[in-house]
């Protein structure tokens, strides 16, 4: 077997594919970038049409026409990225192959779920791949570093909200108790969400309570919502300082098509890959 063939799909077919597919540097992969995020937008525009229900009934048919060429345009473009890498699989269970992939499943959906289409919205996301057209990709090294900070902090905000669901189930609780059901807390449950909207500080007002102990508690859990909004702010800000540390390089690996490397890097971080 080839050098070649053992790092990637760097020759042939393939490897022209991933190169216009994958990468914006070239001029046929700006131009095929450009042309998919227009398509991207044209395509949530017929589907924000779609949803009036005047324009609904007078092109209705011109828009289900329109909503089905851009999903077989879409179902095309998402099978030749998995056949311009080496590992597909890794592709299809990285964070845009999913988006790729859930941004066809509605229009498929409809046929069983009617308006399940309405959720090809989500196609919005893929309007991300605009930073590497416009050269932006410095902006996606820094959403890296926010999703390294964010992953870093994840066992303290499984602690913190933790910690936060015991205080609503027990406020909750206790709210039932002391305001009963002649006050609107008509059960644990219904107590818990309103102690969920009071500790947050967004305070609806749908349920409010009456008695002098209630609104006693209510000020507590008022006031302790101040200090727990403040706790992961300055857990996930140490950990962005510390990975804002580290540069990242923005090659697109040949075999899953990740990027947000190490400058140093050899091969991919996810895949294992040679880069």
């Amino acid at each position: 077997m080839s050098k070649a063939s053992e790092q990637g799909p760097t020759e042939g077919l393939r490897g022209r594919l991933h190169t216009i597919i994958f990468e914006a540097e070239t001029p046929a992969g700006k131009a095929f970038d450009v042309g998919l995020l227009w398509a991207i937008l044209f395509s949530i525009i017929a589907v924000m049409l779609e949803s009036v229900a005047s324009i609904r009934a007078r092109y209705g048919d011109v828009l289900l026409g329109v909503e089905w060429f851009f999903t077989a345009l879409f179902t095309l473009e998402y099978l030749l990225r998995l056949f311009s890498v080496s590992r597909p699989l890794r592709y299809a269970r990285s964070f845009f192959g999913l988006v790729d992939l859930l941004a066809l499943l509605p229009t498929f959906l409809s046929v069983l779920i009617p308006g399940a289409q309405s959720l090809l919205v989500i196609r919005v996301l893929r309007l991300l791949r605009v930073f590497r057209v416009l050269k932006l990709t410095h902006l996606l090294g820094q959403a890296e570093v926010l999703l390294t900070a964010l992953r870093a902090s994840r066992p303290k905000i499984t602690v913190f909200l933790g910690t936060v669901l015991t205080i609503v189930v027990i406020m909750g609780a206790l709210m039932y108790v002391v305001e009963g059901r002649e006050n609107g807390f008509d059960s644990i449950p219904r107590a818990m969400y309103w102690a969920i909207v009071t500790v947050t500080t967004v305070g609806f007002g749908d349920i409010t309570p009456k008695t002098v102990p209630g609104q006693f508690i209510a000020s507590i859990l008022m006031v302790m919502g101040y200090g727990i909004i403040a706790v992961p702010t300055g857990i996930v800000s140490v950990e962005l300082a510390a990975a804002t540390r580290h540069a990242v390089d923005h090659r697109a690996c040949p075999a899953c098509g990740q990027q947000g490397h190490d400058l140093d890097a050899q091969f991919c971080k996810h895949c294992g890959h040679g880069l």
